[in-house]
């Protein structure tokens, strides 16, 4: 009796009412249960086109892998988890790039966010507690002694931030690189008032704090210098808006902490009246997608978040293969991005 002649339709050989199995795909793909494990765990000893068959029937039997179950049998999770910041457009960036490397090399993904009821440690422990095998984290601000010990436990890679004194893992652009670039580039347009909006503890913010300094110095600007206190997020951004404006005088060029800090100050100015570029250049840190939105055009620093991604999954699978390798430091080249929001000045 054939298959079809025992379901009835053909469309399963699972009986009704219960869940398809991996036998069963074995049964009318025609191939081992053995080697429909394989394949679901991707490892190598299929053709493409049995795969494709085993994919297909899986697909019309309804079947999805028990990865609970895979897990409980095994040590592996072939988990990793990622900590991120769910306001931080740049993060979803990141995420995205993150998602399609682990796919190419087998791996799955669980995500954490950190809001302001839930701090980062909690984060965390949520993605120890699924059982990752490494943990990738985007712009940890925790003290490099947690990063450290936290790195003595499971693998770690830290994203956008430069951690020296600990060992672990990390992947980030040259930050004072791309401050340079911002600097260089306004007062070759003509800028000497050019200010810095602070990113506070943020990842990134010291680096780009002493290099704004220490570039405005270079072109002979040290009397210009000025650093408003501020963070990461846009409400900083409209903070610093008031502050210059209750001024008696605008800055002609603001330097802001990154994208986010930059699209808050670029609300309150246009709110304000204040033209964009004509009165106040305005440059962010980043280059997420909102930035290239064409009714906003930011002019900012990119950072290649698909890179970053892709080197973080990298970096991750391969210190959970060697973990006793030396820590690595990874550093991408940043580029200014110049659009809609700067120019020459008043």
């Amino acid at each position: 009796m054939t298959e079809q002649q025992a379901t009835g339709d053909g469309s399963t050989g699972a009986r009704p009412g219960r869940r398809p199995t991996m036998s069963d795909v074995a049964e009318k793909a025609g191939v081992s249960r053995a080697l429909v494990s394989l394949i679901f765990r991707n490892a190598p000893g299929a053709s493409d086109s049995t795969r494709e068959r085993v994919f297909q029937v899986a697909k019309e039997i309804g079947y999805r892998p028990d990865t609970a179950a895979r897990t409980l049998a095994s040590s592996r999770t072939k988990t990793l988890g990622v900590m991120l910041t769910i306001r931080n457009p740049f993060h979803a960036d990141l995420v995205e790039a993150c998602y399609a490397e682990a796919d190419r090399v087998g791996y799955d993904i669980v995500l954490s966010t950190t809001v302001p009821t839930r701090d980062e440690e909690r984060a965390v422990d949520a993605l120890v507690g699924h059982r990752c095998e490494a943990l990738i984290l985007f712009g940890p601000k925790t003290s490099a002694a947690y990063l450290t010990q936290l790195s003595r436990e499971h693998p770690v890679v830290a994203v956008s931030r430069r951690v020296p004194d600990a060992t672990l893992d990390s992947v980030h652009t040259a930050e004072a690189k791309g401050v340079r670039q911002a600097v260089d580039y306004l007062v070759k347009e003509g800028h000497r008032d050019i200010i810095h909006i602070d990113g506070g503890t943020g990842p990134g913010a010291a680096e780009r704090r002493k290099a704004y300094r220490a570039a405005m110095r270079k072109h002979g600007l040290a009397e210009w210098v000025r650093v408003i206190p501020g963070n990461h997020t846009e409400d900083s951004g409209m903070r610093a808006a008031e502050v210059l404006l209750g001024e008696d005088s605008l800055p002609t060029a603001v330097l802001a902490a990154n994208d986010r800090c930059a699209l808050g100050l670029l609300g309150a100015l246009h709110k304000a009246g204040v033209k964009v570029p004509q009165e106040v250049s305005v440059v962010g840190y980043d280059d997420s997608r909102v930035a290239m939105l064409s009714h906003i055009g930011l002019t900012t620093v990119h950072q290649n978040a698909d890179e970053l991604g892709r080197l973080a999954v990298r970096t991750a699978v391969e210190r959970i293969e060697s973990p006793n390798a030396p820590a690595r430091e990874l550093v991408l080249d940043p580029e200014l991005r110049v659009r809609d929001t700067t120019g020459p000045p008043r």
